[in-house]
Parts: C-alpha cells; sequence; structure tokens
C-alpha cells in the first residue's frame, strides 16, 4: 500500500509529508504529551509533599462520597451538641474544658505569705492582730532541671568482741553491697536510664548530652555514655529481648515494616550504602502488646522469615515483595491506607481545577468507604466483627475491583500507579475477611516505627552494626514500656537495679522484669 502525501500549511509555506511521516510525528507528540503530563504531575506531589500537609484527609473527603455511596450518616455526629452560654445579644460556644491536668502525688510545696511584723497591729485601734484564716490565692507548677549529685556506696565491716578479747581467729563479716549496673564503671542505673530516655525518647543525640553536662560542670564525654549503653542493653536488655521475641512468636496476629538506616563501619559496604531497621509487633487482639526492632545489613525477604521463626498465623505489612515470599504457614495481609494513599497522591498530582469529580477521587472514594464501614465495626468483637465485614464490606470490594479493571489509565501516571498497586496486591489487601480480629490497614506498625524515624533524623547514622543492634534492642524495651503504660524511664531504672541482683535463669525471678508484672508506681496515666 502507498503512502499517501498529506500537505501542511504555515503562515509562509506548504509543504508535503508522507502518511508515514505524519503518523510517526503524532506518535512522538503523544508520547511528549504523556511525558509533560507526568513531570507535571511529580512536580505538583513534590510541592505538595515539601509545602503541604502530611495528612492525607482533605476537603475533597466530603460531599462527594454522599452522592457516590449514599452515606450521609457516615458525616453525622452522634455526640450531644455543646452547650450554648448567652452573651448579650449573642450565643457562643462553652469552650471544651481543658485537658491539662497534674498528678495528685506531686508533693506540693506551701508558700505562706504572712504580714511584715511591723504591719501586724490594727490600724484603727493599734491593737495587736491575729491569723483569723487562709485562703489558697494559687497553685503553680515548678520544673526543676535534672539534678545530679554522687552517690558512695559505704560498706561496714563487723567483728566480734568476744573472739577478739578470747579467741585466736576472729570473724569478720561484711554488710552486703548490690552490684552496679556496669560493673567497674562509675554508672549508676538512674543514669543509665536518664541517657536512654534523652536519646530514644526524647531523640536528643549523645552529642547534645554532653554538652548540656558540660555545661554543669559534669564532664562526661559521649564515648562514655555511648558504653554505658552497648553494655547495659547486651546485659540486661537483651535477655529481656529474646523473652519477648518468644512471646511475640506466640501471638496468631502481628504486624511487620522495615525503615532504613545508615551504619558507616560495616564490614563489605561502603558508609552510604543502606541498612534496615524491621519492626514487628503485637496487634490489638491483646492486653500486653509487645514492640520489637531488628537491625539487619539490608532488605532480603530471608531476614523477615529468620525473624519470623516459628510463628503460624497473619502478618499485617505493606506491600513490599519480601513478605509475599515467607512460608505458606503466614498468611499475609495488606494495608488498604496504602492503597488509598496512592490515590490520595494521584488526586494531589492534579490541577487543582480538575480534582473534583476525579477518576483519582473515585479510586479515593472506595478506600473511604471501607474505612468507615470499619470505624463503626470496632465497638464489636471479632466474631461479630468478621460477619459484619461479609455483610457490609465485601460488596464494597467487589464493586472496587470490577471499577479497577475497567480503568485505562497511563501505567506511569499517579493513577495509572495506584490502579496497578490496588490490583497487583488485591489478594493480599482482601485477607482482612479472613479472620474478625485483622485490621484494615497496618498503621499500627508505622506509628510504632515513627520513633526511630524521628530519633534518625537527629543522630543520622550509627557507628558499627553493634550500635544499630543496641539501638534496636533499647528502642524495643522502651516501646514495649511505653505500649504497656509505663514511664520508659521508670521501667529503665528498675531494670538497671533490679537485674544485677536477680538470677536471670530462674523464671519466676525473671518474669518480674516484663513489663506486665513491674510495679505500680513505674506505671503512667497516659500510654
Amino acid at each position: 500500500m502507498k503512502n499517501k502525501s498529506l500537505t501542511a500549511t504555515s503562515n509562509t509555506e506548504t509543504i508535503m509529508i508522507s502518511r508515514a511521516e505524519y503518523d510517526a510525528l503524532n506518535g512522538q507528540i503523544s508520547e511528549l504529551s504523556q511525558q509533560v503530563q507526568y513531570l507535571l504531575e511529580q512536580m505538583r506531589l513534590a510541592r505538595k509533599k515539601q509545602y503541604g500537609s502530611s495528612s492525607e484527609q482533605s476537603k475533597y473527603d466530603g460531599g462527594e462520597q454522599l452522592s457516590l455511596f449514599n452515606e450521609a450518616e457516615f458525616f453525622a455526629d452522634e455526640s450531644p451538641e455543646p452547650e450554648l452560654t448567652e452573651v448579650e445579644k449573642h450565643y457562643r460556644k462553652k469552650r471544651s474544658e481543658t485537658k491539662d491536668c497534674l498528678p495528685e502525688n506531686l508533693p506540693v510545696e506551701t508558700v505562706e505569705c504572712f504580714l511584715p511584723e511591723d504591719e501586724q497591729s490594727c490600724p484603727k485601734c493599734s491593737g495587736p492582730l491575729h491569723i483569723m484564716g487562709k485562703e489558697v490565692v494559687r497553685r503553680e507548677l515548678k520544673i526543676i532541671p535534672a539534678s545530679v549529685s554522687v552517690v558512695e556506696y559505704v560498706r561496714y565491716t563487723y567483728s566480734c568482741r568476744s573472739c577478739e578479747k578470747n579467741g585466736i581467729d576472729v570473724p569478720v563479716m561484711k554488710a552486703p553491697v548490690k552490684k552496679p549496673v556496669i560493673k567497674g564503671g562509675f554508672a549508676s542505673p538512674e543514669a543509665v536510664a536518664h541517657i536512654a530516655t534523652q536519646k530514644f525518647v526524647m531523640a536528643s543525640p549523645l552529642y547534645r548530652q554532653e554538652k548540656e553536662l558540660n555545661r554543669s560542670g559534669i564532664m562526661l564525654s559521649r564515648q562514655t555514655m555511648s558504653n554505658w549503653l552497648l553494655k547495659s542493653a547486651g546485659d540486661w536488655l537483651r535477655p529481656i529481648y529474646n523473652r519477648l521475641h518468644e512471646l511475640l512468636l506466640q501471638r496468631a496476629v502481628l504486624h511487620a515494616d522495615e525503615t532504613t538506616l545508615q551504619v558507616l563501619h560495616e564490614d563489605g559496604k561502603k558508609a552510604q550504602a543502606k541498612s534496615y531497621m524491621w519492626l514487628y509487633r503485637t496487634s490489638g487482639d491483646t492486653d500486653r502488646p509487645i514492640v520489637l526492632y531488628d537491625y539487619r545489613p539490608d532488605r532480603k525477604a530471608r531476614n523477615a522469615e529468620e525473624f519470623l521463626d516459628g510463628f503460624s498465623g497473619y502478618l499485617h505489612a505493606d506491600g513490599y515483595q519480601g513478605y509475599h515470599k515467607l512460608p505458606g504457614n503466614i498468611v499475609v495481609v495488606g494495608c488498604w491506607a496504602h492503597a488509598r494513599r496512592k490515590f490520595d497522591e494521584a488526586l494531589k498530582a492534579l490541577p487543582e481545577g480538575e480534582r473534583d469529580g476525579s477518576t483519582a477521587m473515585a479510586g479515593k472514594r472506595y478506600c473511604d468507604k471501607l474505612f468507615a464501614i470499619e470505624e463503626k465495626l470496632k465497638s464489636l468483637s471479632p466474631e461479630e466483627r468478621f460477619d459484619e465485614r461479609r455483610k457490609q464490606e465485601e460488596p464494597v470490594l467487589d464493586e472496587f475491583l470490577l471499577w479497577l479493571k475497567a480503568q485505562k489509565a497511563a501505567p506511569k501516571s499517579g493513577l495509572g500507579k495506584a490502579v496497578y498497586y490496588c490490583t497487583e496486591q488485591w489478594p493480599y489487601l482482601a485477607h482482612y475477611l479472613l479472620d474478625g480480629r485483622l485490621e484494615l490497614s497496618n498503621n499500627r506498625a508505622e506509628r510504632s516505627i515513627k520513633p526511630f524515624v524521628i530519633g534518625r533524623k537527629n543522630f543520622l547514622f550509627a557507628n558499627t552494626p553493634r550500635g544499630a543492634d543496641g539501638s534496636a534492642v533499647m528502642y524495643s524495651i522502651i516501646e514495649t514500656a511505653k505500649e504497656n503504660g509505663l514511664d520508659p524511664y521508670g521501667y529503665l531504672a528498675y531494670i538497671f537495679r533490679e537485674a544485677p541482683n536477680m538470677d536471670l535463669n530462674n523464671e519466676d525471678e525473671f518474669a518480674r522484669l516484663l513489663p506486665w508484672n513491674t510495679p505500680e508506681n513505674i506505671r503512667t496515666a497516659a500510654k
């Protein structure tokens, strides 16, 4: 078949091109248009990530959902209406009570205010005045920076006066002294607990703590503090970590996640190479939560398989393919928060004027619908939740899957990536229907790994694998303590006082160190 000649006209001249050339030019224009559209999407999304809010909630979470799913009751507020207070010709909502609260067991320092002695006479008759009453004028919260002192252990020795006078051998007895947290060192349980809490809870690197102590006249180096943390973590926290690991594997439902970590001195790797901190934790089906970190030099699937050796049950995870290579006795449950996030990113990559009624918004609404139903089911028992999900959510999933298969979005576009993620992950996303104890998302793991991510922004890297492993143990004990309603500092100080003076091979003694068996005085009101 011969190529047809076509005429192209401009303001100055007319040229003839073949049909093949014309089609080739159109193909190039179409390809370039897609590239431009993709780059514009990425630019808008990058701008949103840099300058916008990180929340996935937006003004687009509103009225569109009403018409799509006819769910007006989803937005209804069932809480009682706020009381109104009349204020001179207009009404104002009554202010909500403050959340500030001081614990009752705080020591109270009383400041008594008396009249000066030279003013304790009656201004009318000059007679002496006497106290007839008192009133509390105000209460103040007084905060004193951490105080530092030296604890000196003095041991007394005893002997017998009678044996000294009449005996040949005089028995000498010494008073018992508790073992220190670090043998041969001058660290106290409270000092190590404070340094650990500042670094792993407050994200204050050791060099900042060093500077703060130096300003107080205490010349304690970061090298010494680092040695204290590594030694105490290895001697006293590692056995607790191992026991918590055993208990974790006995659960039926777990969550997992991972994030990067830079380790400067690691055999066979450049300083710039990525290492990983993995996280595993219990789900919401237990009143004894456990959160464990696990440092590994890479992101290979065998890391999760080794850590979870002996576990059989459900594992919530994101879309990383490594989890899908786990043994068959582990059922991976996908994360709908990740699926929703893909559509949210596709929506934010669109120009402002094109977002309302867009395909990306329609996909996001399907995810929103599932989360809305889950919110209503959260108070039900696992058995009841299992039945209600089949009735209410399964039809939404069927409709959503048909909708996904009908989409023809460009693969590299935001919408194309969202559609591909959902269709490729669909078997795992639908697994939450298998058991009422399962959750719609893996947000529980993402919340637990966030403290490490925040800390990493401050200390940036680990120096050696030993330091990274010690950090994993510290974060594990601290985050598990927080999940169980314990004060991290109080719990660490308790361990460092008690563990050196225990037989850790005695199960009854060792059990006292677990978070749910600790004294009541180290518990906190807020988890």
